[in-house]
């Protein structure tokens, strides 16, 4: 891991296990991310400002009009600009993740035909399309740098420095003690073959010396 984590752009093992996009590649998706961010909530703000929060007159038909009425929807707060860049909530913005409980309190029951029976400025249709769009708004803004980090594997070498400099120092002294236990039984092992040969040739001598003095006796009568 310190070897990757020191040439990242090196051809290792770990590049089979974890296919990493280059820079340029992670600055375009994040941008792109931005993007479809930005793009989302401006639509969402364009149907409140156009339908939503409207006063047409009697004559105009659904679903333009549907008897739209009361206190105005605010508009979603959008993180970041046009151009991208990172953006700052107005006062009467509703946050991404705020939103859907926010407009639960614009939302009218509707009838057949789908008109507002009593006040309010969102059917139940038009805000369950909102606030689907809010959601996935919000999953973008909140994880779509934490995808990023994990395409171009900023996420994994942080975990990688994190384990290499809190865990590998105990594992190292472990595995030493491991090894030192391993030589130490090695050792051991050794020693009791080197000293079981030792008493297993002394063994059979014994046998082999008992055996010719026995026999001697004999052999002496015999030649008298």
């Amino acid at each position: 891991m310190e070897d990757w984590l020191q040439n990242p752009t090196a051809h290792t093992a770990l590049d089979d296990i974890l296919p990493c996009v280059d820079n340029a590649t992670a600055k375009e998706i994040q941008s792109g991310t931005k993007n479809v961010n930005y793009q989302l909530v401006s639509l969402v703000n364009g149907v409140i400002n156009t339908i939503s929060n409207a006063n047409p007159p009697a004559n105009v038909a659904p679903p333009l009009n549907y008897n739209q009425s009361g206190p105005l929807v605010p508009p979603l707060c959008s993180p970041f600009h046009s151009n991208l860049t990172d953006r700052h909530c107005s006062v009467n913005e509703v946050e991404l993740s705020k939103a859907p409980e926010v407009w639960t309190t614009f939302t009218c029951q509707v009838s057949s035909s789908g008109v507002c029976t009593n006040t309010g400025r969102l059917t139940p249709t038009l805000y369950n399309q909102m606030t689907a769009a809010a959601n996935v708004s919000y999953g973008l803004y909140h994880y779509g740098p934490f995808l990023v980090e994990l395409v171009d594997c900023t996420y994994v070498r942080q975990v990688f420095t994190d384990i290499s400099k809190n865990h590998c120092p105990g594992l190292r002294l472990y595995l030493k003690w491991i090894y030192v236990g391993l030589v130490l039984v090695s050792g051991a092992v050794m020693l009791s073959l080197i000293f079981w040969i030792i008493y297993a040739r002394e063994r059979r001598h014994r046998v082999y010396t008992k055996q010719f003095i026995s026999r001697d006796p004999g052999e002496q009568d015999k030649g008298s």
